[in-house]
């Protein structure tokens, strides 16, 4: 007991053991248990990290590469690197190096090559319509021989209808001189008549015979005109068709002519349009407004290929966007129109990813598109624009600067969250519904 009283008459001893005093230590224990159990039932918001640089959604503002139409030697640069300039403004002159487009007129050539045969095809026309005519009176005078040669023939067959009758009566006479010549012969032998008399009758049978053999003959010199005069109608036929064939033959053949001139023309139109246009190339123009970087080509007389990059032209970019990656695996969790935060490089920003509007320097932005297919970097590309509705982003910002993202998700309590990471679940899935209200921001809903 001596030994325990002279321990507590230690000062030391006595400000370690505080055994005669009351303590304060379970009141502390319950007070930080009790805020931390506070705070995890505080709201948290889940969130994807995701790594992006800036860019548009408008093609017409993105970096522009200058390259040449044609190949070309460089005469002068009108611009250097750095320079601002305006749509139309003159970058650079070329001139010419293939030997098919050298001759400083050639235009001028192809405009007379084209005028010439222009008028060639005029000259064929003309013989067309010259070989017409042709074939018109060709055919007019077939018809009119022919009509002349059918009027013949008309007349041919009258004249063989009163040869015919000639014959006839001359039949009639050679008879009856047949049958008195023969009567009178009769009584000649019976002594009837005398022999002066037989002669008489013998002599106007004689000439009946010899009208009768003259008529046949007319007759049938009658028919062989008629027969040349058909076979004279079959050769003016033949003649006058062989005639207009070759007339309508050289008329086909000029309208091919016609026809090849007008595809040649066709061609040397193409051609005097296409040297036209190129005599444009020589010099080249900007596009649009913007600020000339990266000129590859170098001095004066160095030589252009056909389609080589030039320079770079950089427009002023007025819709700036956010290009961003994620994982396959948090693809399902993104929707259009979903919030997101982002930090830019170059500006300061403190950020608590669970609290994004305790956050310091971070700018709100809107989803607008997500690509279907994915990215060879093995994720998906997602696009977000500036927010209207939080404030605007910072204007020096610059197309390929980096961001970071904070897509923005359901709100849970801290507890929740924790408890979710603890066993590797991933955050909610959930859909964005747009209010009835227009104005009102989207809700979030679980499915």
């Amino acid at each position: 007991m001596k030994n325990s009283k002279k321990q507590f008459s230690f000062k030391s001893f006595e400000q370690i053991y505080l055994v005669d005093r009351n303590s304060n230590v379970k009141y502390w224990f319950f007070g930080i248990m009790g805020f931390l159990l506070m705070i995890l039932l505080l709201p948290w918001t889940q969130n994807i990290k995701a790594k992006g640089v800036l860019t548009t959604l408008y093609q017409d503002q993105r970096p522009q590469d200058i390259h040449s139409p044609i190949p070309g030697r460089i005469v002068k640069w009108w611009v250097k690197e750095g320079d601002y300039v305006k749509k139309g403004d003159t970058l650079l002159q070329i001139s010419e190096i293939k030997e098919d487009y050298l001759d400083p007129r050639l235009v001028g050539r192809t405009q007379e090559q084209l005028q010439a045969k222009k008028g060639s095809i005029d000259f064929y026309e003309g013989k067309i319509v010259a070989t017409g005519s042709q074939i018109e009176a060709l055919q007019q005078s077939r018809k009119l021989k022919l009509e002349q040669l059918n009027n013949k023939l008309i007349q041919l067959d009258n004249k063989i209808t009163a040869e015919s009758a000639e014959i006839t009566a001359a039949n009639n006479e050679f008879k009856l001189a047949k049958d008195q010549y023969e009567r009178q012969q009769l009584m000649f032998e019976k002594d009837l008549v005398s022999q002066t008399q037989l002669q008489q009758r013998n002599i106007a049978y004689q000439n009946a015979l010899a009208k009768k053999i003259i008529a046949e003959n007319k007759l049938a010199q009658t028919q062989q005109e008629v027969l040349n005069t058909k076979i004279e109608k079959n050769s003016v036929e033949q003649d006058y068709a062989e005639k207009i064939s070759k007339a309508e033959g050289d008329r086909y053949q000029t309208m091919s002519q016609v026809a090849t001139g007008q595809g040649e023309v066709a061609k040397l139109e193409n051609q005097l349009s296409n040297y036209t246009i190129r005599n444009g190339m020589y010099i080249l123009l900007a596009p649009q407004d913007g600020q000339i970087v990266q000129a590859n080509k170098g001095g004066i007389g160095e030589v252009l290929k056909e389609g080589e990059r030039i320079t770079i032209i950089v427009p002023q970019v007025k819709n700036y966007a956010v290009e961003m990656f994620v994982r396959p695996v948090d693809l399902p969790l993104v929707n259009v129109g979903q919030s997101v935060r982002f930090m830019f490089d170059g500006f300061p920003a403190i950020v608590f990813s669970g609290w994004p509007n305790a956050s310091y320097g971070t700018f709100g932005a809107k989803i607008v598109a997500y690509e279907n297919t994915i990215s060879p970097n093995g994720l998906f590309r997602i696009l977000a624009i500036e927010d209207p509705k939080e404030k605007p982003w910072p204007p020096q910002l610059k197309i390929g600067s980096g961001a970071q993202g904070i897509v923005l998700l359901k709100d849970v309590p801290i507890w929740y969250e924790l408890w979710r990471n603890v066993n590797g679940f991933p955050p909610d899935f959930y859909q964005i519904k747009a209010d009835v209200n227009k104005d009102a921001a989207p809700s979030k809903t679980k499915k």
